[in-house]
């Protein structure tokens, strides 16, 4: 599978631009290089940003859910280590208390 072509914002807009001024996706992107398909979503990203749409999450919610998972995995490596640290502790400590415990 390739890489997705990242697109400047300013392009973006300008699109989603011309779009809103009755240009179809379809020849906007024989055009430009954009599929259709992502012309359409931008426009409907531009929507959700505006608020003329409620159908799904503003650029600045979708940010703040990729920081949180981001967070969420960071915060579940981190506790399976201090777990994994504690049952080695666990284990030294009782090794040295059986080893203190037989002299």
């Amino acid at each position: 599978m390739g890489k997705r072509k990242r697109y400047s914002a300013e392009l973006q807009q300008e699109l989603v631009r011309l779009v809103r001024g009755g240009g179809s996706p379809e020849q906007l992107a024989r055009e430009f290089e954009p599929s259709a398909q992502a012309i359409r979503n931008w426009v409907r990203q531009a929507d959700l940003d505006e608020g003329t749409r409620t159908d799904g999450l503003k650029t600045e919610e979708r940010e703040e859910l990729a920081r949180l998972r981001r967070e969420n995995a960071r915060l579940k490596e981190e506790r399976e280590i201090l777990s994994k640290a504690a049952a080695w502790f666990a284990q030294e400590t009782e090794k040295k208390s059986k080893r203190s415990s037989s002299s």
